[in-house]
């Protein structure tokens, strides 16, 4: 069973930094893209960062320049740098992967998983 678990969030001051990690587990057989989503109090979950496994990279607009998403293979980890923080940055980050799993011999495309989010706040 696949899992992702979000660490590293916490209360930070306006135009602080904070590093994201996400540890995954289980059997997946390939990787398609691994991202970082948020949600604001209030407002739809978004997407923030996006790792394709071509090592391609995608950023909102709202935090190009400030963040940066990694990605270290031999430790099963996803990384989200911020830098330059702002309260509009404050929302539960989550971890999510897309890609194939094998399970019991059968492997199964087009899988989603997500972690259970780790809350960001930026406030003075």
């Amino acid at each position: 069973q696949v899992q992702l678990v979000e660490s590293g969030g916490g209360l930070v001051q306006p135009g602080g930094s904070l590093n994201l990690s996400c540890i995954v587990s289980g059997s997946i057989f390939s990787i398609g893209s691994m991202n970082w989503y948020r949600q604001a109090p209030g407002k739809q979950r978004e997407l923030v960062a996006t790792l394709e496994t071509g090592g391609r990279k995608n950023y909102q607009d709202s935090v190009k320049d400030r963040f940066a998403i990694s990605r270290d293979n031999a430790k099963n980890m996803l990384y989200l740098q911020m830098q330059r923080l702002t309260p509009e940055d404050t929302a539960v980050y989550y971890c999510n992967l897309h890609g194939t799993v094998e399970e019991g011999g059968i492997y199964y495309q087009g899988m989603n998983y997500w972690g259970k989010g780790t809350l960001v706040t930026v406030s003075s």
